[in-house]
């Protein structure tokens, strides 16, 4: 083989490799569209899936504090009609089930990914952030006791959408109670007019 014949097939093979390599990946390939990360714990136990389960945590750079509230997103599928009965964790001194306990339908996924929180973690033992683990229990009628390990998703990017559980209010008796006050500074006028009926 001439050395012209030999720069040849090089030049050939130089070509003919990407080109190749490019068919290989298909029209189909990861890199061609984007595909969203998928966030969240994905679990399947006893004929239950828990799915994209997450606690939305604060911003970026900042913590939930203990004592506080945060929010837990994620869908439940079951193989047969169940209920979901409680949720409890070690992170937090309680779990609230918003709506109250879930019935669960037989191949019927049940959303409960925002962007309000159905599932509220009350007074948390410790502060939180973006990247930490929390263990959760999900009781359910028939399935048993489910545990599993879920991230804390800081509050930016696609959750920014997502709304934290909402803060109770008991501020608003509070604001009420000057009403009482003003009616005891009445009452003043009408000891005196009773006053005269006892002379």
């Amino acid at each position: 083989m001439t050395r012209w014949n030999r720069r040849l097939l090089l030049g050939a093979v130089a070509v003919l490799v990407p080109v190749l390599a490019g068919c290989e990946a298909g029209a189909t390939a990861p890199t061609i569209e984007f595909h969203q990360a998928s966030f969240g714990t994905s679990e399947t136990v006893g004929g239950v899936t828990i799915d994209d389960a997450f606690v939305l945590g604060p911003a970026p750079g900042s913590a939930l504090p203990a004592g506080g509230q945060a929010g837990v997103f994620l869908s439940i599928e079951t193989d047969n009609n169940d209920q979901l009965t409680q949720v409890t964790t070690g992170a937090a001194s309680s779990v609230q089930l918003v709506s109250g306990p879930l019935t669960l339908t037989a191949n019927s996924v049940a959303n409960l990914s925002g962007p309000q929180p159905q599932i509220v973690l009350n007074g948390l033992t410790n502060a939180l952030s973006g990247g930490q683990m929390v263990t959760l229990q999900l009781d359910f009628a028939s399935a048993g006791a489910i545990s599993i390990q879920v991230p804390v998703e800081p509050a930016a990017y696609d959750y920014t959408t997502y709304s934290p559980p909402p803060s109770p209010t008991p501020s608003a008796p509070a604001t009420t109670s000057p009403m009482p006050v003003s009616t005891a500074s009445a009452s003043p006028s009408a000891s005196p007019s009773a006053s005269p009926s006892g002379g």
